[in-house]
């Protein structure tokens, strides 16, 4: 069912994430939005892509760069696209390199498909419901990259390892954010250590933090700041499908998409 979505969505990461490493080569300008956010061409560059290679499918978008159509509108799709066309447009400044692009596609409000690419580590991570969730890493993906559009989804599966790749380790791992760790968080992270012995701390930038408990390096993401939905759609239908999931932290059910509003609550994306 997905077959075709998941191919075209894959593709189209590679390419936004080519057209921002041009401008992250380059003495790039920084804008801020109304909520203080920053932004650069890359962003901008990268959302035009996007939605340039998918709009054959006719599926609506909601885009962290684009214009937001009215809940009232939005309530009436039973599939959108959730883009963040550069996720971590801090790291980018920083230029240290840990930042992604992530497409995912909602149904009925549950992410079904979902991909995360890095453009300067060149991991790749996507999943899909009813095919599953696999990461190529960047030895066997620089091979493919520069001619992604070349490959079948087939050629791209063989060279995929399904997630978890890592399923036996005797720590307990928490990722967490480089950029936005809170109190709340700090407060989590010793109650771990109350309840599992050797509890290690990781830090990264951007969805990388979902796609690494996804595939087994770590055990758990508690992330208690704000976040959109955008930021999480495509990890969460990645952790979904490798047997972990993304559970909001009020309702304690797996995080809802399309809601009128569209920042997150807390969440803690956990292995099962």
């Amino acid at each position: 069912m997905y077959q075709s979505l998941l191919h075209k969505s894959i593709i189209t990461a590679v390419l936004a994430g080519k057209k921002i490493l041009e401008v992250y080569n380059t003495n790039f300008e920084i804008e801020y939005k109304d909520d203080k956010s920053p932004v650069t061409l890359a962003d901008k560059l990268a959302s035009d892509i996007i939605i340039r290679e998918l709009q054959s499918f006719n599926i609506p978008f909601l885009s962290e760069e684009g214009i937001h159509d009215s809940f009232e509108t939005r309530k009436q799709w039973d599939r959108l696209w959730i883009v963040d066309p550069l996720d971590g447009t801090k790291e980018f400044i920083k230029r240290n390199g840990e930042f992604t692009v992530n497409i995912a596609l909602v149904k009925d409000n549950v992410p079904e498909l979902g991909v995360i690419y890095s453009p300067v580590f060149k991991d790749i991570y996507f999943a899909a419901k009813g095919i599953g969730a696999f990461k190529i890493d960047r030895e066997k993906f620089i091979e493919l990259a520069d001619n992604i559009q070349a490959y079948s989804l087939e050629k791209i599966l063989h060279c995929a390892q399904k997630l978890p790749i890592i399923i036996n380790r005797n720590n307990y791992v928490v990722v967490a954010s480089r950029s936005h760790m809170s109190t709340e968080t700090y407060q989590h992270i010793e109650k771990l250590k109350l309840a599992h012995n050797n509890v290690q701390i990781v830090t990264t930038g951007s969805s990388i933090k979902m796609c690494w408990v996804a595939e087994g390096i770590a055990d758990e993401y508690p992330r208690f700041g704000p976040t959109m939905e955008w930021d999480t759609a495509a990890g969460q239908a990645i952790l979904q499908e490798a047997d972990a999931g993304l559970i909001d932290f009020e309702t304690k059910l797996p995080m809802k998409y399309n809601r009128e509003i569209l920042l997150n609550n807390w969440f803690i994306a956990k292995r099962s």
